[in-house]
């Protein structure tokens, strides 16, 4: 059911994205939402809540609806990616998932410019579509990794982890991407076209879809500490932060992370963004 909520939101993502997209700022952090997330959102709520009237749902734009207790939560998030639509980028997701007490049990990312589906159910594996059950392509080993990189609405410019964090993976990457479209990230962590993601306070919405992807494919998600990863949702933002990619690369992340929270002190003698352009 989920899958086919999914599909159903990104056709209709497919075809309202040929045309402009109307767009509008909905925070002051820059965070946009468009006409498009708001109808997809509309379709995957009027099917959810007519399957499963007794879940809770949590949505992008929306917020919570549905009258469950809590023990079934849907996170909808109908298009992963408005800032790229805005700019006519074509990069941009559908991602569902349903969690059990906070954690995710199934997780679905539907990319409706290649029709490709991604789904997981916990214990169950990951699958492409209609194929049966995939393990992760494993990255390349050796040589500086190419990674992708994300952070939640909220962090600022100025925000010292941050900037570490940024300064560390940019000049010991090969690439560090940044694609305003975490779970486009996760599905190519877990087809292998990147070596690793790093998330840093991450919005919670798409978070458990992508960490349920990721350990299903035979990934590993850990703390910035390198500590076991808690993918429970309702944690607070720094508690969400991770680090993810193979057995065979996780380590090496890992110190990639921790030399960047020993550069803090150092980033925070060094000057603050302009301000000129802070409003931008």
């Amino acid at each position: 059911m989920a899958v086919r909520a999914a599909r159903s939101a990104g056709r209709l993502l497919r075809v309202g994205t040929r045309g402009a997209v109307t767009v509008r700022q909905k925070d002051p952090s820059g965070d946009l939402v468009s006409d498009l997330d708001i109808a997809a959102e509309r379709l995957i709520l009027d099917q959810l809540h007519a399957a499963f009237p007794d879940h809770r749902v949590v949505a992008e734009e929306g917020g919570t609806s549905g009258a469950g207790d809590g023990t079934w939560t849907w996170l909808v998030d109908p298009l992963d990616g408005t800032n790229n639509c805005a700019i006519g980028l074509s990069a941009y997701v559908v991602g569902l998932a349903l969690c059990a007490y906070q954690r995710p049990v199934v997780g679905v990312v539907h990319d409706p410019v290649t029709g490709q589906t991604w789904s997981a159910v916990r214990h169950r594996g990951v699958r492409v579509g209609a194929s049966s059950s995939i393990r992760s392509r494993r990255a390349r080993l050796g040589g500086p990794p190419v990674l992708a990189w994300t952070q939640g609405h909220a962090v600022s410019r100025a925000d010292v982890t941050a900037r570490a964090l940024k300064l560390v993976l940019e000049s010991s990457a090969r690439r560090v991407l940044q694609l305003w479209a975490p779970l486009l990230s996760w599905v190519m962590l877990v087809r292998g076209d990147i070596d690793g993601i790093v998330g840093y306070r991450p919005e919670v919405i798409d978070l458990p879809a992508g960490v349920l992807l990721a350990l299903e494919s035979g990934l590993q998600v850990r703390r910035l500490d390198g500590t076991e990863y808690d993918d429970r949702f309702d944690l607070p933002a720094d508690a969400r932060s991770f680090v993810a990619g193979s057995p065979e690369n996780i380590d090496r992340l890992v110190r990639l992370v921790t030399a960047a929270r020993s550069l803090e002190p150092e980033v925070r003698q060094l000057s603050t963004p302009d301000p000129e352009f802070a409003g931008w």
